[in-house]
């Protein structure tokens, strides 16, 4: 014979059944996050007679209240995860002694995920004046499960999202990456005559990168050439340097002076970049029959020149301030000098130097005057400072974008 107190507990454990069913169909349904945690909310209230609920969720270690209902704002204001949650591993009854910032809640049920603690459930009745264990208690295990299966639900979705948001990145990075590559010249574009030999490197840190080079044949007989570097990597340096580089195509002549040039290009990056980033750069004007040169060195790393015929380096610093550092560049130094037949210039940005080694930063550009100063080609300087780059690279030390550009006169 069946007694009564067996048909309740029947009849309790069909309608817990049920409860659990109804919510594997809900979030199978795979309803926004939004949606599903008025479910959840509705069926503590409606279902299971709670009256205060109070949801918080760890997410990149930082804890958030993810559902507040039948909760006072200064309630919610009182508690802190760390100091009065975190030390509880099982559902704990505090409805008799609650915890100071814990009054007019009636339990604690820790939520986990593959033994991770991923968030807190507080409940308890709207009546702060009942006395007594709350009705809610006989329902603790089965909220733990239905809180859980929520939670989960919503990690996993928010890693979804993540994951979706990363490849959308990685898609955008590689269509930059190759606009940035189209943009940079390579062996083929690159000025061609028999009393000039030039070669270049360019290897941006994160796919694209603030670095950029560039030549022009901006006469017959004459080429102008150039090295930048934007402050800071990544899109934003990559935007610059694009919008840079158009402006100097459209402004850079034989005919205009270095200087008129200089101030007109740093009138364009402060209207580019707001005073927010500022780019360093080496410009110059190469005469292909005179073997004169006139540059200016604006706030960049100095090229190196080999004096061929004194057999010593030479650095190429007269210039001025980085581009878009001030609204007006107030002096500018024009560096001029005829170089020696077969000299060899080397120009390049600062992340081929500054190395990290632990916690320093190192400069590496001892090794790079070595190289240049062999009696070799500037092709064969070119393949050394490939194996330089890549060793570094082993090591974890290089930490920004590299170009480089070698000429052989």
């Amino acid at each position: 014979m069946i007694t009564q107190t067996r048909k309740r507990r029947v009849k309790l454990y069909k309608d817990r059944l049920n409860i659990l069913l109804d919510l594997a169909q809900t979030i199978n349904e795979d309803h926004s996050v939004e949606s599903l945690l008025a479910e959840f909310e509705i069926l503590l209230r409606e279902e299971l007679d709670v009256g205060k609920v109070l949801v918080y969720t760890c997410s990149d270690g930082v804890w958030h209240n993810l559902l507040t209902s039948g909760v006072r704002p200064e309630e919610v204001a009182g508690i802190d995860v760390e100091r009065d949650l975190m030390k509880y591993q099982a559902i704990e009854n505090i409805t008799i002694s609650p915890p100071e910032h814990l009054r007019g809640f009636d339990a604690i049920i820790p939520l986990f995920h593959r033994f991770r603690s991923i968030g807190y459930l507080l409940i308890g009745d709207v009546d702060e004046d009942y006395k007594g264990i709350s009705p809610t208690i006989k329902h603790l295990k089965l909220i733990q499960i239905i809180a859980n299966l929520i939670i989960v639900f919503i990690e996993n979705k928010r890693m979804q999202q993540a994951l979706l948001e990363q490849e959308v990145m990685r898609k955008e990075l590689e269509l930059a990456s190759r606009i940035q590559n189209q943009l940079i010249p390579g062996p083929a574009d690159l000025p061609s005559h028999k009393n000039l030999s030039i070669h270049t490197i360019y290897q941006p840190h994160l796919g694209v990168g603030g670095d950029y080079y560039d030549f022009l044949q901006i006469s017959r007989h004459s080429i102008g050439f150039c090295v930048g570097d934007v402050s800071g990597k990544g899109i934003a340096a990559a935007l610059l340097m694009s919008n840079f580089q158009a402006v100097i195509h459209s402004v850079f002549s034989a005919r205009m002076s270095l200087k008129k040039l200089v101030h007109q290009l740093n009138r364009r990056v402060n209207e580019s970049a707001n005073n927010e980033k500022f780019i360093t750069l080496f410009i110059g004007k190469y005469n292909l029959l005179t073997r004169k040169l006139s540059y200016i060195n604006a706030g960049h790393l100095p090229p190196l020149l080999y004096d061929a015929r004194k057999g010593g380096i030479l650095s190429l610093d007269k210039g001025c301030i980085g581009l878009g550092m001030l609204d007006e560049i107030p002096a500018i130094e024009v560096g001029r000098l005829t170089i020696p037949r077969g000299s060899k210039l080397l120009a390049f940005t600062d992340g081929l130097v500054e190395l990290e080694r632990g916690d320093e930063v190192t400069s590496g550009q001892l090794p790079l005057e070595k190289i240049l100063s062999s009696p070799v080609s500037m092709a064969e300087n070119i393949v050394e400072i490939k194996a330089f780059i890549k060793e570094h690279m082993s090591r974890k030390s290089i930490f920004d974008d590299i170009s480089v550009i070698g000429m052989e006169f």
